[in-house]
């Protein structure tokens, strides 16, 4: 898992920084095409608009050929004086043709500014609101010029070929984006939903690494905590078959307590991973009453008395809080203050010092809970409530349990209504304050 576990998370990293890329690249490539098209269909409208504007007025072809009695000399001269593009429409009407023009291909709601002239863009005799400042502009805008020229064999042919219809289109690329906002909008939600199970994926990978190291950790300790008994009732089991213990009554019985105190220490770890399997499916249901905190406390320090007089400890108990009734289940209640005890004396140093308060602050009950033992680290300190997690004493087995001891507490806690927090300082000892809301009444 060790080796696997890195290369997995590369191949994914790699995996997603590539469809990055490939997607900036698509993008990319898309608004390139995108605005050539656009390009082409300026293009193609502009030369629509000045096929219109050649055809949509007649010229004055029909009025000569109509006219059989005009002299020759009339004739020329209405063909050199014959009105322009500019004398034949107005601004307005220029502009209706254009849009027409977008229209038939199917380009809808662009903003346009055009220009017709006959001898250069700048200067001309027919001119739209914004068009100078675009022309001024032009890096930013789409520029497409068509000469006026009438289609060979039409009635407009001979018309002044120096007019020039000009149509700008102001901030193309905006437009693109504007038209293609939907895809990138899409292509983004898929990279982010991409990059999320990424991170999921990853996340998941290290989940199950913790909980393989933890299940590896659980069965060495289930494995030590078990073995211990069972080779201590192995022992006392052959002595009893020697003829000197059958024949001595005193032997027979401590042979006979030795099997049944491991037996109970046997049966009790059975307990707490069945209560901890219990507590996974929230099948624990607690039996609440009105009781006084003060009562529990004092039976948790009577049931761990004994073990600290044998570490030639010493208890301090200032149960100081004027209002100490609580809603609480009275065995699960105690058994969670015996844990912490119990904690305090697993983790000591010598001389040991237990010190238990309390206190009312507001409508809480407050319980503190401080030892002089080893202490923890940070990271220590941020995993103790978690199931099977043991802080590292060393190579040393000296410290028995599951780790599911605090992991039991803070459920226990929180079941209450309550509120657990744990402060420590390596070396120095580790101090556990609880909150409970007081029972009204």
């Amino acid at each position: 898992m060790k080796k696997i576990f890195p290369v997995i998370t590369v191949l994914i990293l790699l995996s997603l920084l590539g469809l990055i890329f490939f997607q900036v690249l698509w993008i990319k490539g898309s608004l390139e095409t995108e605005e050539q098209k656009f390009r082409d269909h300026i293009i193609m409208v502009t030369a629509q608009a000045a096929e219109d504007l050649m055809q949509e007025k007649g010229n004055m072809m029909p009025l000569i050929k109509k006219k059989s009695g005009i002299f020759p000399s009339e004739r020329l001269q209405i063909e050199l004086f014959r009105p322009t593009i500019i004398q034949r429409y107005s601004i307005d009407e220029v502009r209706n043709i254009i849009q027409r023009a977008f229209d038939k291909h199917n380009i809808k709601n662009v903003p346009f500014e055009f220009a017709i002239g006959t001898t250069s863009i700048i200067g001309n005799e027919m001119q739209s609101d914004n068009y100078y400042n675009l022309y001024v502009d032009s890096a930013n805008n789409r520029q497409v010029a068509i000469p006026l020229e009438a289609p060979s064999g039409s009635n407009a042919e001979g018309i002044t070929p120096e007019e020039i219809l000009v149509i700008i289109v102001p901030h193309v690329k905006s437009i693109i984006w504007k038209s293609m906002t939907r895809f990138i909008i899409v292509s983004i939600i898929f990279t982010i939903i991409i990059m999320c199970a990424f991170f999921i994926t990853v996340r998941a990978l290290l989940k199950q690494k913790k909980l393989s190291e933890i299940k590896s950790d659980f069965i060495n300790n289930m494995t030590h905590e078990f073995k211990t008994p069972l080779a201590t009732i192995s022992l006392a089991v052959d002595a009893l078959k020697n003829e000197k213990v059958i024949n001595d009554r005193t032997k027979m019985d401590y042979f006979t307590s030795i099997i049944k105190e491991e037996n109970k220490r046997m049966n009790k770890q059975v307990e707490t991973i069945l209560q901890a399997a219990l507590l996974d499916k929230q099948e624990v249901q607690l039996n609440l009453k009105k009781l006084h905190a003060h009562d529990l406390i004092n039976s948790a320090l009577n049931n761990i008395n004994l073990q600290v007089v044998e570490k030639k400890g010493h208890l301090e108990t200032n149960l100081a809080a004027m209002k100490d009734l609580l809603m609480v289940d009275d065995v699960h209640f105690t058994n969670l203050i015996s844990n912490l005890l119990d904690n305090a004396i697993k983790y000591s140093k010598d001389n040991l010092v237990i010190k238990i308060s309390t206190q009312t602050a507001g409508n809480l009950f407050k319980i503190k809970i401080e030892d002089n033992g080893i202490g923890m680290n940070k990271e220590t300190l941020s995993r103790i409530f978690e199931k099977f997690y043991r802080a590292h004493t060393g190579n040393l087995h000296n410290v028995k349990g599951f780790g599911l001891g605090l992991s039991y507490v803070k459920t226990m806690v929180e079941a209450h209504r309550g509120i657990i927090k744990a402060e420590s300082i390596p070396g120095k000892g580790t101090s556990f304050l609880l909150s409970f809301p007081l029972s009204k009444g």
